[in-house]
């Protein structure tokens, strides 16, 4: 029978929490027992919000501003999640941006700020957390794990994307990343595996889920007939974190309702 709480007495760090699908799955990990740091870069009153909203449900959490592309404010992001819960078990590498534009427009500026983000903040963020678990050792009270790391990539790790290659680029690096961390660490007991989101309804993609031409469009592209919601990212992400998933190891879920499998060809092409 599984635990109500699977994830009690477990701390998760979550970047890019303020809103979106890391705040879907930061609400999820507190109502399944873990403290929950609350990263975020820019937006102060949303992640306040998420707290007090976890809070209010009689979870811990609390906020703490860092650039996840920066290593000492990423060093100094893992120290204020050990200051406030005395420990890390669970890193989930959320935070991504995008700064779009075609190949020939594309400035060295975008390109930089995306890998930056997108692709050196996992590495960084992933660091830090490995380094922690090896310091804190293992305690099967908590997880069988010594400790648990979940990438967010996206679809378009497998999908080009054109006029977004710089994103496809960061999520492709986050798929061969993730898969030679899984292999390097596995063998101390740490996992490593992420999620490949597909639409999924949050403020980044609000015109296309409110414009109905828009929407037709993206549906179009979505066998399954629905656009998802963070809710369905987080489902993942809790059963990636929690014991249930002892044996997964180095593995991308998609959570796309079917949209990597080139839904043009479902016709005979």
């Amino acid at each position: 029978m599984p635990l109500v709480h699977p994830l009690d007495h477990q701390v998760a760090v979550v970047t890019g929490a303020s809103s979106g699908i890391g705040q879907g799955i930061a609400l999820a990990m507190a109502d399944a027992g873990a403290a929950v740091v609350i990263n975020y870069h820019s937006q102060e009153e949303a992640a306040t919000a998420v707290v007090e909203q976890i809070m209010r449900s009689g979870g811990r959490a609390i906020a703490v501003k860092a650039d996840v592309g920066s290593e000492p404010e990423v060093d100094q992001l893992f120290d204020k999640a050990v200051e406030a819960f005395g420990r890390v078990d669970i890193l989930v590498a959320n935070s991504g941006i995008q700064r779009d534009a075609t190949i020939g427009e594309m400035t060295l500026d975008q390109w930089n700020q995306v890998i930056g983000t997108n692709l050196t903040g996992q590495f960084l963020c992933a660091r830090a957390a490995v380094r922690l678990f090896r310091r804190q050792g293992r305690d099967e009270r908590r997880s069988r794990a010594l400790g648990k790391i979940i990438h967010i990539s996206s679809v378009h790790q497998l999908i080009p994307w054109a006029g977004h290659a710089n994103y496809a680029a960061s999520k492709g690096g986050i798929d061969l990343f993730m898969r030679s961390l899984a292999q390097e660490v596995a063998e101390e007991g740490i996992r490593v595996n992420a999620i490949a989101p597909g639409a999924i309804a949050t403020a980044i993609n609000r015109a296309s889920v409110e414009d109905e031409t828009a929407r037709a469009k993206m549906l179009s592209l979505i066998p399954y007939g629905r656009i998802g919601a963070p809710e369905d990212v987080a489902a993942a992400a809790l059963w990636l974190a929690s014991d249930a998933s002892d044996y997964v190891v180095g593995t991308t879920l998609f959570i796309d309702g079917g949209m990597s499998l080139y839904p043009e060809f479902r016709h005979g092409g």
